[in-house]
């Protein structure tokens, strides 16, 4: 007999335990031919298990909830109290892998989009668990505009993995200082989906940002605080680079363009006022534009 559908509001109960969850895809998977699907489907998983052994999370690997392989990717939840160590060092762990893979491979290469989130998730190894809003959420950050635009854009040699924190993982792990990711490695951005009623705050992380992301002043992980040093990551000094004019790694952009870089080129704009703050980025609606900025009043040239 099928399972009864509750009705909303009807009656209080139990809330669902609460499950951190991880996904990835392959950037331009379906582009692939339809001979590689299969391989690429396969490899993607081995990657990321051999980044959560090389991590020291072999209690992850081998205890996923609710594992799923999604065909360019997969999916999974697992206890929320692992969460600091999925951020850091797992993450940037999986960029290498992917890295390495990358500079050897003949076949296509493998750049990933990671999302992380966490929330109530029914899980008594029962049919249905793991789906809910939490579920959802993960797979929309996945997909929003913000982590496919950057991966687009960064160096395909240099730059492996962009991954996506919600708001909630963000504020508790990262901001909390619970993990060895600091918060000056992450940009703040409107996660929105195409043709989806979506928009969260959402934090980017890119392990080996390259490009734009590099002049805007997102740090690579080399670059890491004194706390990771301690725990034996290796670590050196900031870098700067030479025509860069950069204080800080902070925008504010409630719409137009948020611009990274040197801009002093003929980019026409049309909308509000740009501010900038200084120490994360934030874009609002628009779009990203490489060059140098300007800031001024609604009609300006930038």
């Amino acid at each position: 007999m099928s399972t009864p559908v509750p009705a909303p509001y009807a009656e209080s109960r139990p809330l669902p335990p609460y499950r951190a969850l991880f996904a990835v895809d392959a950037k331009d998977f379906t582009g692939l031919p339809a001979v590689q699907h299969g391989p690429v489907s396969q490899l993607i998983p081995e990657l990321v298990d051999q980044a959560l052994e090389r991590a020291g999370l072999h209690e992850l690997r081998d205890s996923k909830r609710f594992p799923a392989n999604t065909g360019d990717g997969v999916v999974f939840g697992f206890d929320p109290a692992l969460l600091p160590f999925v951020l850091w060092p797992f993450l940037g762990v999986l960029d290498d892998i992917l890295g390495a893979y990358n500079r050897q491979c003949v076949g296509p290469r493998i750049r990933l989009r990671a999302s992380v989130h966490v929330g109530p998730l029914p899980d008594a190894d029962r049919p249905g668990d793991g789906n809910g809003s939490a579920r959802n959420d993960t797979h929309r950050l996945l997909d929003s505009r913000p982590v496919k635009a950057i991966l687009a854009a960064a160096s395909e040699q240099v730059t492996h993995l962009a991954a996506v924190i919600s708001q909630r993982v963000y504020e508790d792990v990262v901001l909390g200082a619970y993990t060895g990711l600091h918060p000056d490695r992450c940009v703040e951005v409107p996660a929105t989906v195409e043709g989806k009623n979506f928009s969260q705050r959402a934090w980017l992380y890119v392990p080996s940002p390259s490009g734009n992301l590099l002049q805007a002043g997102v740090r690579p992980r080399e670059e890491a605080p004194v706390q990771a040093a301690e725990s034996g990551d290796r670590e050196q000094d900031a870098v700067v680079r030479p025509g860069t004019h950069y204080s800080g790694n902070t925008q504010h952009v409630g719409e137009g363009a948020a611009v990274m870089g040197n801009v002093g080129r003929d980019i026409t704009y049309t909308g509000g006022s740009t501010t900038y703050h200084g120490t994360n980025q934030h874009w609002g609606g628009g779009d990203n534009v490489a060059g140098d900025k300007r800031v001024g009043g609604a009609g300006d040239h930038r």
